[in-house]
């Protein structure tokens, strides 16, 4: 069983990647009441490791193929583990949401070398393998994401969802340095170092003053600025790649209509299918009184079903076009949030959301499988590895953008729900920041509104993520041509906001991590 070590090291870190995304979630309001936070700095929480992924993912991949893939996989690790304690100590939202950008860097050096390094070490069937278990653990992770941190924040606190990471961390070190063998790239190229500060900080900007919109209005000075110089950000990052003789991203991809119908495609899937679940688990904590154990049980069912599906999806729906999978996905995941928008409503429990939860994992789970294909089949097989890492960006810039357009919907909705109930306009904040539960100690008359309140949070949250879906379903049946096919050998990744990885290819190897970081 020694030759499996390689493959366990692996797992290790990609688990706990997919764990810690869905791991904060069900802790959100215990770290709301201990550092008695705001609702901006809860988005930032989760926002934070989603932008530090999808803007470090490529450069990552391009620096461990000059100086050694296995380095940077453990550094990756000493890094995880070190902003993993960093945010278990923290004692304010500043501390916690620096050490969680920290996370989301050691996360990006981990996951741009894993199917590099599963490449180097297995040949043959043993690859096949080896890739079919990374991704079933990939899913498994998503779904014990919610039940482990619920069952560490309900136990020991929600310092624990960090510290659970460092004997994770010290095993897959150990594991790494006896079995997993070094590997280079000997024709990679430099780093492109302007291209990454454009492009982080055109998302940062973006992300920022969409999650300050709230406080600052659509029209205000300040959102205006903040997307303004996101605008400026993005359009350095288009000229620096254009010009660049190693480009992070080769904006002639974009020339196919299929591929910018794909990574639209993945941007709206995380946005519409996953974002949403932050507020959901607010409103189970702070004002239905569940415990994060509960709350964790709730999401469940979108998690298992969008994993149930991916694992079966390659072979039902082999040979079927891409578009029509894609698309279909999409209209489910669309299909799933407006079912869970008609159907809430003031004094309802959260049976109301369990079956759009499972229409959207269905949708989930059917999209996610054919996303990375026909990622790689608009493309010319030499720029298939960067596409797939460009589909990885999308992903994660999907899912930080949603939470944060979601958090202004969220805000507006409380606000429009207390519209008369003759409380202040601290009242929204309060709710929004997990802190229903002193409000409705004023007695019965309070929860009336408070309940009145979250419904029409929810109501418009669902509402705009059901149109994101449908948005992203149209976007990729006019886009995506129809002959693109989603075969069934490519590994399903995990149905959850997390990087999609890059398939094998036609012989089973896995894309270099050269050709997924630079032209």
């Amino acid at each position: 069983m020694r030759k499996w070590l390689p493959l366990t090291a692996v797992c290790l870190g990609a688990f706990m990647l997919l764990v810690d995304v869905t791991i904060v979630m069900v802790a959100l309001p215990d770290m709301t009441a201990d550092m008695h936070t705001s609702f901006s700095a809860l988005q930032w929480v989760m926002d934070v490791y989603a932008l530090a992924l999808a803007a470090l993912l490529l450069g990552a991949g391009s620096l461990a193929d000059r100086i050694g893939r296995r380095r940077v996989y453990l550094g990756g690790l000493g890094l995880f583990a070190a902003a993993s304690l960093a945010c278990g100590l923290a004692t304010g939202p500043a501390a916690l949401i620096a050490f969680r950008a920290v996370q989301g860097i050691g996360g990006a050096a981990m996951f741009a070398t894993t199917m590099a390094l599963l490449s180097s070490a297995y040949q043959g069937r043993d690859r096949g393998i080896a890739f079919g278990v990374w991704g079933a653990v990939n899913g498994a992770a998503a779904a014990a994401g919610p039940i482990i941190g619920g069952l560490l924040t309900e136990q020991f606190g929600w310092r624990w969802i960090f510290f659970i990471n460092l004997p994770v961390c010290a095993l897959a070190v150990y594991v790494t340095l006896r079995s997993v063998a070094e590997s280079r790239d000997p024709r990679a190229r430099g780093l492109d170092l302007p291209g990454m500060a454009a492009f982080t900080t055109g998302a940062a900007a973006v992300t920022y003053a969409l999650i300050r919109v709230g406080e600052n209005g659509w029209t205000g000075a300040a959102t205006l600025g903040l997307l303004g110089l996101g605008a400026a950000a993005f359009a350095v990052f288009v000229l620096v790649e254009l010009r660049s003789s190693h480009p992070m991203l080769d904006l002639s991809l974009f020339r196919s209509r299929s591929f910018v119908g794909v990574m639209a495609g993945a941007l709206l899937l995380s946005g519409a299918a996953f974002s949403y679940l932050m507020y959901v688990s607010l409103w189970l904590q702070s004002a239905e009184g569940m415990g994060p154990v509960s709350a964790g049980l709730v999401l469940v069912p979108l998690s298992l079903a969008a994993f149930a599906v991916s694992a079966v999806a390659g072979r039902l729906l082999h040979g079927a076009p891409a578009r029509l999978t894609i698309g279909g996905g999409l209209l489910l995941i669309g299909a799933g949030a407006l079912l869970q928008a008609w159907m809430t409503d003031a004094g309802d429990g959260w049976q109301a959301l369990v079956p759009g939860l499972v229409v959207t994992g269905l949708g989930a789970g059917t999209a996610t499988p054919a996303l990375a294909a026909a990622a790689m089949g608009a493309v010319a097989p030499a720029r298939a590895g960067m596409a797939g890492g460009a589909l990885n960006t999308a992903r994660q810039l999907g899912m930080a953008l949603g939470i944060a357009v979601l958090g202004a919907v969220f805000q507006a909705g409380l606000k429009d729900g207390l519209g008369g109930s003759g409380q202040g306009p601290g009242t929204a904040e309060a709710l929004a920041s997990g802190r229903a539960g002193e409000l409705l100690a004023a007695g019965p008359a309070a929860r009336v509104w408070v309940e009145e309140a979250f419904a029409s949070g929810l109501r418009g949250t669902f509402l705009v993520s059901g149109l994101m879906g449908l948005a992203g379903a149209l976007v990729v049946l006019v886009l995506v041509r129809t002959g693109a096919q989603a075969p069934a050998a490519v590994p399903a990744s995990a149905p959850v906001p997390a990087p999609v990885p890059a398939p094998a290819g036609p012989d089973g190897a896995a894309t270099p991590a050269s050709e997924r970081a630079s032209a």
